[in-house]
C-alpha cells in the first residue's frame, strides 16, 4: 500500500504488517525523526519475518502508526520492542499506546509476560509511553544503561537505556 500522508478520520484500526507494506513504513520511520532510519529492506524483512511482533496503525487507509519488534532469543516469554513510530499528524491520540496494548493482547502472543525497549535518555515521548504501559499493565519497570554511547564508535548517538517490564498479566 503506498504511504499517505494522514489527512483525518477517527476511526483507528490495527493490523499485522504486510510484505507491500515495507516501503510505507520505511517512509513513516523517516517522518518520525529522531527514530534510527535503517534499510528498506530491512522493513520488507519486518513484515514478512518479524510480521507476528509487529504491528500497524491505520487510518483512512493510511498507515499512521508502526512497532517493530521480536521475540526475545533465548527469552520467550519476553517481546523487544525495537520501533515505535507515529505520525505527526496524530499523536497526543494514543495511538502508540493503543498498538502496544493491541499487540500484546494477539492470541499468538499469549506467552508473553515481560516487554523490554531501548530508550535515549533525552526521549522523554518514549519513556512515557512505556511507563504508561506499565502502570496500566501493573506491571514493575526497571532501567539500566544497555548500549553505552562508547560503542556506537565516532557517531553521534546517546547511550541506550534498556527498560524492562514485567512481569505481567494480559488483561
Amino acid at each position: 500500500m503506498p504511504y499517505k500522508a494522514y489527512q483525518g478520520g477517527k476511526d483507528t484500526t490495527f493490523r499485522k504488517p504486510e510484505k507491500a507494506d515495507g516501503h510505507s513504513i520505511y517512509q513513516l520511520i523517516d517522518e518520525c525523526r529522531p527514530l534510527d532510519l535503517n534499510s528498506q529492506y530491512c522493513y520488507l524483512l519486518l513484515c514478512t519475518h518479524f510480521r507476528d511482533t509487529c504491528i500497524i496503525a491505520e487510518n483512512d487507509e493510511s498507515i499512521v502508526g508502526f512497532i517493530s519488534g521480536y521475540i526475545h532469543p533465548g527469552q520467550k516469554d519476553t517481546i523487544f520492542i525495537w520501533q515505535v513510530a507515529v505520525s505527526p499528524s496524530v499523536r497526543s491520540r494514543s495511538i502508540g499506546s493503543k498498538m502496544l496494548d493491541n499487540l500484546v493482547m494477539r492470541e499468538g502472543l499469549k506467552g508473553i509476560s515481560k516487554m523490554e525497549t531501548t530508550i535515549g535518555p533525552t526521549n522523554e515521548e518514549s519513556k512515557r509511553l512505556f511507563l504508561s504501559f506499565a502502570r496500566r499493565m501493573n506491571a514493575p519497570c526497571n532501567e539500566s544503561v544497555f548500549f553505552p554511547q562508547s560503542l556506537f564508535g565516532e557517531k553521534i548517538h546517546e547511550e541506550e537505556v534498556l527498560f524492562s517490564i514485567g512481569p505481567f498479566s494480559r488483561y
